[in-house]
């Protein structure tokens, strides 16, 4: 058999094996696995290379205006680009409603928009802001049957957030049409008194941004959030997880039998309390929300990663340049509440878990290919993502595990203007990057175009499904009918 291409002699792998072989390429798929495989129409020798699925990144804000109205920095052509650098090949964005928007045209105009630009495949989180005027009865369900298979909903921010009772009806909408729901989990009323606190006593700068949001917000919500899963027996992702508490609180829901997963970000991993010290305004660049917390928080993540607690490793990439378009769009005196928040992630993630897993010896090869490309793309139900075997998508990423890189202070391919971890001198990058069994990244050269991505449309997966195990309190065929339990 003569193949498309044959990735030769290189270093593969995968969640649970290591093992040097030769991957042949045909129609976009991976279809042998072998030594010495036959001659092909393109070879690329990988000797002496890790030869590793793409990188999948489930959490990532592209061509998205906030809640406080401030675009974001990259189109899905430079977020997507950034991404492809990386070493990352599919990502899940946001289409993000807003009070007053039908959801079937909010996710029709976010697909249009990744159409003309995206360079690598995508797919969609649907934002619930607004679930009246026939979106949670009519456009939800419809989009899910369409293959947007996971929701997310934000429990603070004034202009996305869902109130308790709507958050219930969200939750029973995608039980019942099979959809992941997905948290920005924070306590609003926290956030706000500590903000009117600190602001009425005249700490304004951006380092009082960590004092605003205090570790019980994501604590309280993390654990609120958890019970609504039991009580309406939906599984549900945690974002962004940044404290020993948080974890806590899901290793015991996990224990208990309750469908729950989490993820973490690097900057999380790498960052903490501490790189917000200053008062200058520079510090707005490093503001995210939650906010980086205490090394002990760090240590806590990593264990939980490599407990399995935490399932997933993603950017949470929401790039906001710095400058009146984006962090200073209130003035470079602006206080720390009126800030964008958000950081530029998409090509740092996968280069930065690298050097700390694999260069460095932390949990190792292995499972740096589970958190960053097989077990989002297995949560999310990216079909043919995330994997190396024989009948996935020919996504790979080859990689020089001696190449050395300092981060420049603009040297990143998003449009942020920036780099938050510039300084930083990092072991492995991916020298060549495939997506359907073609090169799209070969030596520092891009070689797609945007608008070659594709849309992937995802099917109800096992980690959607219902465990069964209803309290007796929220079981629809019991109480819907208004029997007595």
């Amino acid at each position: 058999m003569q193949y498309e291409l044959v990735i030769k002699g290189g270093k593969i792998a995968t969640q649970s094996d290591i093992f040097t072989a030769d991957i042949g390429i045909s129609a976009g798929k991976i279809v042998a696995i072998g030594a010495n495989l036959s001659s092909a129409k393109q070879e690329i020798n990988a000797h002496g290379k890790w030869v590793l699925p793409g990188g999948v990144d489930s959490h990532c804000h592209i061509e998205q205006l906030s809640g406080a109205g401030i675009m974001n920095a990259d189109s899905f052509e430079t977020a997507t680009r950034s991404a492809a650098y990386g070493g990352t090949t599919s990502v899940i964005s946001f289409a993000a409603q807003h009070v007053g928007m039908r959801l079937n045209k909010v996710v029709a105009d976010y697909a249009k928009l990744a159409q003309q630009g995206a360079i690598i495949d995508y797919a969609f989180h649907i934002i619930v802001a607004d679930i009246s005027d026939k979106n949670l009865s009519e456009d939800l369900p419809k989009l899910i049957s369409q293959g947007h298979r996971s929701i997310k909903i934000f429990t603070t921010y004034d202009k996305v957030r869902l109130q308790d009772e709507q958050i219930l009806d969200t939750l029973l909408c995608a039980r019942e049409n099979g959809a992941l729901v997905c948290f920005h989990a924070e306590n609003d009323g926290l956030l706000r008194w500590m903000s009117k606190k600190l602001l009425q006593k005249g700490y304004s700068t951006p380092n009082f941004h960590v004092q605003s949001h205090p570790r019980i917000a994501e604590i309280e919500a993390i654990n609120r959030m958890i019970q609504f899963s039991k009580f309406i027996d939906q599984p549900i992702v945690i974002f962004h997880v940044s404290t020993i508490e948080g974890i806590e609180l899901i290793r015991a829901a996990q224990t208990e039998g309750i469908k729950v997963f989490a993820e973490t970000c690097p900057h999380y991993l790498f960052m903490d309390a501490d790189e917000l010290a200053s008062p200058k305004i520079e510090t707005a660049k490093k503001l995210c929300s939650p906010p980086q917390r205490r090394k002990a928080d760090q240590h806590a993540l990593w264990d939980a990663l490599e407990r399995g607690d935490l399932q997933i490793i993603s950017s949470d990439h929401a790039p906001y340049r710095f400058d009146e378009t984006g962090k200073l769009s209130n003035g470079a005196n602006a206080p720390f509440n009126a800030i964008a928040n958000g950081m530029p992630g998409l090509e740092l993630r996968l280069p930065l878990m690298f050097d700390a897993m694999v260069s460095r010896g932390k949990l190792g090869i292995k499972k740096f290919v589970e958190l960053t490309a097989t077990a989002p793309a297995q949560i999310y139900n990216l079909a043919g993502k995330g994997s190396i075997c024989i009948g996935a998508d020919a996504d790979i990423a080859i990689w020089d595990g001696e190449k050395q890189v300092t981060l420049g202070e603009n040297d990143l391919h998003d449009n942020t203007g920036y780099n938050p971890f510039v300084g930083r001198t990092i072991k492995g990058w991916p020298e060549t990057v495939l997506l359907g069994g073609n090169i799209i990244i070969h030596n520092g050269e891009l070689k797609a175009k945007p608008g070659s991505g594709k849309f992937i449309n995802r099917a109800m997966g096992e980690s959607m499904r219902p465990t069964g195990n209803l309290v007796s309190e929220m079981n629809p065929e019991l109480n819907f009918g208004a029997e007595i339990y």
